[in-house]
């Protein structure tokens, strides 16, 4: 294997890492609109919150799927026709939870504005939970042949059973505390942010049960505690940590730690992931068939290149990021107050 195809692994890794910690909170405004927010100008200014920044944050998923398609296209390929369904859910998801935001603001009628309110809402937990699925799938494993094809007899428990039920719960559960950490750090004290603390007071011990739940899931569902039990001991344990801090630091009020902390636990479960995916990108029921990263990638010469535009381009995408969340750092009022 060489360096460039760890590299890009690495680079995928890091680009999900950025979509979910940026689009989470994003994901967890939508499902605030109906779970938080009571009127129409709390629905208003949860909206505004997130304005100028989730369609921008949704280019690290796309820039992680075109990095996927054109440095490791076995993977890609493999993937993205063995999930079909779960990723056109979550295309339509995606979709539909964008244009909810232009179509609520443009119908004339409270009934048809309540009805692109709760599109958006049930939308913002529709994606999250099917990735959490689709990436416990993948690391547990699928029945696959020798040519990386998730078999046509792999079943409905195949794609949905405990464990991946488990990580999609917990991603959406993690979506929604990172909104609502989000919300009291973009908006006036109120009524809205208090009933967010309020939320966060009861969520998180459920969190760190269902930590713990996937944890045990993970033991029994994959061979991340044979193959790397030293890593994967101290990432859960990373993820605990992160958690109860961020805990504190939301009853302290210390709202800025309490929203980092918490978006460092989706970081560090999407790396704990990859790396007990690695050498591999996709996992078969039968160990000969898994993808290996070093015969799924393309050319040197194609990684060469890409390497190139990577190292140009990220930045330019991570300054601008910068610059947008910098201008649009004000806090939002509800309503005028």
């Amino acid at each position: 294997m060489s360096m460039l195809q760890l590299l890009w692994f690495v680079l995928i890794a890091v680009l999900f890492s950025g979509f979910f910690f940026l689009e989470g909170f994003d994901f967890g405004i939508g499902m605030s609109l109906r779970t938080v927010a009571k009127t129409d100008a709390e629905q208003d200014a949860l909206i505004d919150s997130i304005g100028p920044h989730w369609d921008g944050n949704e280019v690290w998923l796309i820039t992680a799927g075109g990095a996927m398609f054109a440095a490791i296209p076995y993977w890609y390929a493999s993937l993205f026709s063995g999930f079909y369904i779960i990723l056109l859910i979550i295309l339509l998801g995606l979709i539909y939870r964008g244009v909810s935001f232009e179509f609520r603001g443009s119908m004339e009628t409270s009934k048809y504005r309540d009805l692109w309110t709760t599109i958006s809402a049930l939308c913002s937990f529709i994606v999250p939970f099917f990735f959490g699925v689709l990436f416990t799938d993948v690391v547990a494993g699928m029945p696959m042949d020798k040519e990386g094809n998730i078999l046509a007899t792999a079943g409905f428990f195949d794609y949905l059973n405990v464990f991946s039920i488990i990580g999609g719960v917990a991603l959406a559960l993690l979506s929604y505390m990172h909104g609502l950490n989000y919300m009291r750090l973009k908006l006036l004290p109120g009524e809205l942010v208090t009933r967010a603390a309020n939320q966060l007071k009861v969520l998180y011990p459920v969190l760190l049960v269902g930590e713990v739940a996937f944890a045990v899931a993970l033991y029994f569902s994959t061979d991340f505690f044979v193959e790397k039990p030293v890593l994967t001991v101290a990432l859960l344990a990373a993820v605990v940590l992160l958690t109860v801090l961020s805990w504190f630091a939301s009853l302290k009020n210390h709202q800025m730690v309490a929203f980092l902390a918490l978006g460092l636990v989706i970081i560090m479960i999407v790396v704990l992931l990859f790396v007990g995916l690695f050498p591999r990108v996709m996992v078969a029921t039968d160990p000969a068939n898994s993808i290996l990263l070093k015969n799924a990638t393309s050319t040197p010469y194609t990684l060469k290149w890409m390497t190139g535009i990577a190292l140009t381009t990220v930045p330019i995408v991570i300054a601008y990021q910068a610059w947008s969340f910098w201008t649009f750092r004000q806090r939002i009022k509800v309503n005028g107050k």
